[in-house]
């Protein structure tokens, strides 16, 4: 019996109830094959998206069948042995030369029967370290690349608020590469490096050796593509460098601190191109996800806190990955020093001043509206002008919160300093941002990524 035209009307129905990349990762990839009165064989394209499909969504397809066609069948995935990643070095000892398309790494283990660590990489930045928590999606699609590099999600681009884990998943895909087969030459670079590395290339005139050190890349990984922003000739040659790559099948992973559609002075031919494969946002932490980073953490430093003491960090710190990891070396340094145990009240002491609350005292009104401004790309002038239009209302709006969140000034002075306006008006701007970080986790992430950029203006002032 053909079962084809069932299977997609279920396609056709996920389709519609699932977010456009989380359905393309998962089913873009998945073909009937054949099948009978009681079964459906569908070709997956890895042993991993087999288990993946299992795990999430078998009890679903079983739902959907039975309801389209009043009966149960049996979903069975074979595995497309074609595109298979390549498996890992069984003997330590060979000799043998790696393939010509592929570079030796500088840390080759050849005779050693140890793996050694990769020179750019932090070794603490891998898989079984990352807590998944919100961000299954964007986890598995990194599990996903790691074993099968440039083969069908290419480029990979990771984007979130400062500190929630775009770098440790980045790197956690190059080690994952990296220790399963070191002789693919897996390069990692964060922007500012890379524009520097171009900037001294062509100073010194040594532009062949900077292509080649990049172009030769089996794994390319660049962190923090925001920094390229009004970097036209950098930006140009990492267009180059990424046709290059791409037309090799060599896998890109890009990380930024907020979607591509929104970066500002930037190259759309290369926008374009950071677009073509998978994007993904990692989500600010819940209480639960923020419980599990931290114990995760105790269990990799070897330190035991009691479980009350973390849920006090948990609790009050709510920013991203990075900040609870600051308060938790900041009691454990303390305990350390002083040779005391970590007890709440200890802790409690310690962190005070991280929990005290949000207010920067070199943050200024001034300070926050051109952040805003310039994050917006409109100008100060407009968030303190009389137009009403949403390009200029919800920048408006976000500025008039910040203000309030970080800085002392009363909602009657903040009106003040936009165009005279009345404390209700602020009141309400407040109140809106509110009502939308409630609702929408990537704003939240915008808002978060915005505080910190505004901290970091008011500690240079």
């Amino acid at each position: 019996m053909d079962l084809s035209e069932f299977w997609k009307e279920i396609l056709s129905q996920l389709n519609s109830e699932m977010e456009t990349g989380e359905f393309e990762f998962w089913f873009s990839n998945v073909h009937f094959v054949s099948s009978t009165d009681s079964a459906i064989f569908l070709k997956v394209p890895s042993l991993f998206h087999s288990d993946k499909l299992k795990s999430k969504f078998l009890v679903l397809l079983e739902q959907k069948f039975k309801e389209l066609t009043g009966r149960p069948v049996e979903f069975n995935f074979m595995v497309d042995k074609k595109d298979q990643p390549v498996q890992p070095e069984k003997q330590a000892l060979k000799k043998d030369l790696p393939k010509d398309n592929i570079k030796p790494s500088n840390h080759s283990t050849v005779g050693s029967g140890v793996k050694k660590a990769h020179g750019q990489l932090r070794e603490d930045l891998k898989f079984e370290n990352f807590v998944m928590g919100e961000n299954e999606y964007p986890y598995n699609a990194a599990q996903a690349i790691a074993q099968n590099p440039g083969e069908k999600y290419n480029p990979f681009l990771i984007y979130g608020g400062v500190g929630l884990g775009k770098t440790h998943l980045m790197q956690a895909i190059g080690n994952a590469i990296h220790d399963r087969k070191s002789s693919i030459n897996v390069v990692y670079v964060a922007a500012n490096t890379f524009i520097q590395d171009f900037v001294d290339s062509i100073q010194k005139k040594t532009t062949d050796n900077f292509k080649k050190k990049y172009r030769s890349a089996d794994v390319l990984l660049v962190d923090d593509i925001h920094e390229l922003q009004k970097k036209f000739e950098t930006q140009e040659e990492l267009f180059h460098t990424f046709k290059a790559l791409y037309e090799s099948k060599k896998q890109m992973v890009f990380t930024c601190d907020r979607p591509p559609t929104e970066l500002k002075n930037f190259n759309d031919r290369l926008l374009s191109r950071f677009t073509q494969g998978i994007t993904v946002d990692l989500q600010i932490p819940s209480w639960e996800t923020r419980m599990a980073i931290l114990t995760k953490k105790c269990e990799f430093k070897g330190t035991p806190i009691p479980s009350e003491v973390l849920e006090l960090i948990a609790r009050n710190v709510t920013t991203n990955v990075r900040d609870l990891e600051a308060a938790l070396n900041q009691i454990t340094a303390y305990a350390e020093l002083v040779n005391k145990p970590i007890t709440l009240e200890v802790a409690q002491a310690q962190l005070k001043n991280i929990f005290a609350g949000s207010v920067q005292p070199n943050v200024t009104i001034d300070i926050v509206q051109r952040v805003v401004s310039d994050y917006y790309n409109v100008s100060t002038n407009d968030l303190k002008g009389k137009k009403r239009n949403q390009a200029i209302v919800l920048p408006r709006q976000v500025a008039m919160y910040l203000i309030r969140e970080l800085t002392e000034y009363s909602t009657t002075e903040v009106g003040l300093e936009f165009g005279g306006r009345d404390h209700t008006t602020v009141m309400h701007a407040v109140q809106k941002v509110e009502e939308r970080l409630k609702t929408d986790p990537s704003f939240e992430g915008l808002i978060q990524n915005l505080m910190r950029t505004i901290k970091e203006y008011g500690n240079r002032a």
